[in-house]
């Protein structure tokens, strides 16, 4: 029996047993739609994590206040409680350091901002004019941060485009002045969609300078250190002397934590990747499944096509024969299934990015590959019993029984 022959009657038995073979497909369809979907919101949520990561900037050493060990929290959380906190002095002295290309120290913080009757409530950020080339922020119209000394408080502010659309609205915010808190502060800029800032878009934020924020929130310590290494050979040489000079300066005590943008990136993708693996391994279960209802329908469909085995045996089929016949009927039922399933995992996909965009669902091709090799491996293993019993019928017996 050659292989045109096979497919041609594995085809008719497929087309003749309907339900059943709908049954099958089902089942490997779901198998596969839940690897497809599964895989691609871990791919998703590692490719979002490591884009956000990445907006912080290329060569960049981290500096935030309090260690896990004594905060009792992950640092970049929160803020630690810590003893001596991250000021401007400290900020300027990490200046110093010959392969710091730029520093940014970073104030956070909420305050509500008015126009006239307008007001919604806003994230302040504090800064420096470096924030702008290190989170990549694009201008709109007119300019960022002044240049200048940290210290120095000027009354001035860059908003976000969304921002000046809602307290501006049909005039131009470059030269006007908002309220934040009890303040008032002169737009000197608009910036664009580009970029984000502790995962909060460009749009929806009102950046002032550094010494400004602190007065406006009446704090003396940073959120937060960017620094950025002239080179990412020299990043870790910046990251030693970022923590000996905090030692110095905090009388020999390092009360910080320093990370580097690739350490936090690196862990990132590891936990992320084997989450996705898990997922996948957690889908694969269902077309193991699958596989069991296709030998439980085939151990059935034996009993129901007694006459056709033993016509084919009387005609001269070997047991070789049929066993192939009835695995090519598992083989086509899985792979039909599993393409059946790549399809509908797809439409799954473009659905959930349509309501959430900035996920981006996409299945990595190694799991179509599992998901496919899966169902079909499902279809050839939980198929061999049915066939080998089918094999093994005897014509005169079988018929006989079947009167």
């Amino acid at each position: 029996m050659l292989l045109p022959d096979l497919l041609r009657l594995a085809s008719d038995s497929v087309r003749r047993a309907r339900m059943r073979s709908a049954m099958l497909l089902l089942a490997m369809a779901i198998g596969v739609a839940a690897v497809v979907v599964l895989t691609a919101l871990g791919e998703g949520a590692r490719r979002y994590v490591t884009g956000e990561f990445k907006a912080l900037g290329t060569r960049m050493v981290i500096v935030l206040p309090g260690r896990s060990e004594t905060s009792g929290m992950q640092p970049g959380m929160f803020i630690g409680q810590t003893s001596r906190p991250l000021t401007i002095g400290d900020a300027r002295a990490l200046l110093r350091i010959s392969n710091v290309e730029r520093i940014a120290p970073v104030v956070v913080g909420s305050a509500s901002a008015s126009v006239a009757e307008r007001a919604r409530d806003v994230p302040v950020f504090g800064s420096n004019r470096d924030l702008m080339v290190i989170q990549g922020f694009d201008m709109k119209q007119g300019e960022f941060l002044p240049s200048g000394d940290l210290d120095r408080d000027q009354a001035v502010c860059v908003i976000g485009a969304k921002v000046a659309s809602e307290l501006f609205p049909g005039r131009n915010a470059i030269g006007d002045s908002l309220r934040l808190g009890d303040r008032r502060f002169r737009v000197i800029g608009i910036m664009s969609d580009k970029g984000r800032m502790a995962g909060i878009d460009s749009q929806e934020i009102i950046v002032i300078p550094v010494s400004a924020a602190l007065a406006l929130f009446n704090s003396e310590s940073l959120f937060r250190i960017l620094v950025q290494a002239d080179s990412r050979e020299a990043m870790p040489r910046v990251r030693t002397r970022v923590e000996d000079i905090i030692r110095l300066r905090h009388q020999g005590e390092l009360d910080v934590s320093v990370i580097t943008q690739d350490a936090v990136l690196a862990t990132f993708d590891r936990i992320f990747t084997a989450l996705t693996m898990t997922l996948a391994g957690i889908a694969s279960i269902s077309l193991l499944v699958a596989g069991v209802l296709v030998m439980n329908v085939m151990l059935v469909a034996v009993s129901q096509r007694t006459s056709e085995v033993c016509l084919l045996k009387a005609l001269g089929a070997t047991q070789r024969q049929i066993i192939a016949l009835f695995l090519t009927e598992a083989v086509l039922l899985s792979l039909v299934g599993a393409f059946a399933g790549i399809v509908v995992g797809l439409s799954v996909n473009w659905a959930v990015g349509t309501v959430y965009p900035k996920l981006p669902l996409i299945t990595p091709a190694w799991a179509y590959a599992m998901a496919i090799l899966t169902a079909l491996f499902s279809g050839i293993g939980f198929g061999l019993m049915p066939a080998r019993r089918a094999a093994k019928m005897d014509p005169v017996v079988a018929l006989a029984g079947k009167r």
